[in-house]
């Protein structure tokens, strides 16, 4: 699922058919929206850079953690975050096979070898994850 994390923002009259025609088309552009609002209204932010993310739930975050401390056997107060490397775990690629091994498991998922290898982070298999239990009830 994604997000982004913005303020209010009112579009001036000069965008409105811009953004309709793009719905009608089937076609949103999103990242042309955001520059030409950001410019228009918010001169200041020309410089700034927007970071669109993909967020997993918190949830799914939580157990990954937990699979990865007890695959890598590290200590509960070691402290993981989302944007941890299993790498900087001192995972190797056996370790991130078991670790995907576990994820699956606790799971009910199969994780296809191509995705397994786009894997380095804990947010990376958290969303991962959520996409494909989202597929999996999607097609129940």
């Amino acid at each position: 699922m994604a997000s982004v994390s913005a303020t209010s923002i009112r579009f001036s009259s000069s965008l409105k058919p811009a953004i309709l025609n793009n719905q009608k088309s089937g076609r949103f552009s999103s990242v042309k929206l955001v520059s030409s609002v950001s410019k228009k209204i918010f001169p200041s932010l020309r410089s700034q850079r927007f970071q669109i993310c993909c967020a997993a739930k918190p949830e799914t975050v939580a157990k990954v953690k937990d699979i990865v401390k007890k695959q890598l056997a590290l200590s509960e107060d070691t402290a993981l975050t989302a944007e941890s490397t299993f790498a900087s775990l001192g995972a190797d690629s056996l370790d991130t096979v078991e670790i995907v091994m576990g994820l699956e498991e606790e799971f009910g998922i199969t994780v296809e070898e191509d995705n397994s290898q786009t894997i380095s982070t804990v947010q990376d298999a958290a969303e991962l994850i959520d996409k494909l239990v989202d597929e999996k009830a999607g097609s129940a």
